[in-house]
């Protein structure tokens, strides 16, 4: 049975799985701006710092395999809200495969060109991000271990941190983050120490 948490709740993930599936899935609301919307799933894996240690530990569109298939992504759904078939995008983590340097791993999720198409995380709604037991690679459903809903209203941010994957003691934590940010994936890579253009 899955641990359902709110936002700033944490949780352990067992440390029994050896490999997880975060799968996110979201709804746009109708509105009548003539884009659709395009969300976008990234991963930064952090160190102790809390930051990434070069630009290609940062999972996106365009660098979707990460050390080998430890981290990687399901790919771009460009057009969101399709919840009849569960997640709109995921990123699978190989813990067994994990470099012991890697200390935290920030799941994000931000609105391609938000600005142009003046869009925001308030026109989204059913946000949740699910950790997952898998069977290997090919599992794209699982067993859902964890669930966190995002209820909270967005009205102007273009990017959230969803949760982070953490170790602590040496043993993998999940944290209900939901944090947003106005700027958009350039204002979560200049966090997590990325560098943009």
């Amino acid at each position: 049975m899955a641990v359902s948490l709110s936002k700033g709740q944490r949780a352990s993930i067992d440390s029994s799985l050896k490999m997880v599936l975060v799968g996110l899935g979201w709804d746009p609301n109708k509105y009548d701006g003539g884009f659709d919307f395009d969300l976008d799933a990234s991963a930064f894996v952090c160190d102790s710092s809390g930051k990434v240690r070069n630009d290609e530990d940062f999972i996106f569109y365009n660098n979707q395999d990460w050390h080998d298939h430890t981290i990687w992504s399901s790919g771009d759904d460009r057009t969101g809200g399709s919840s009849d078939k569960g997640d709109d995008e995921q990123i699978f983590i190989n813990f067994s495969k994990l470099p012991e340097w890697v200390d935290k791993i920030a799941i994000t999720v931000t609105i391609h060109e938000a600005e142009e198409r003046r869009q925001n995380f308030g026109q989204v709604s059913n946000a949740y991000v699910r950790v997952a037991k898998v069977k290997d690679e090919t599992d794209t459903t699982g067993e859902t271990v964890i669930q966190f809903d995002l209820e909270e209203e967005f009205s102007i941010e273009t990017a959230l941190v969803v949760c982070e994957i953490y170790k602590k003691n040496g043993q993998w934590k999940f944290n209900a983050v939901a944090g947003g940010y106005q700027g958009g994936l350039e204002a979560l890579c200049r966090s997590y120490g990325v560098n943009v253009g």
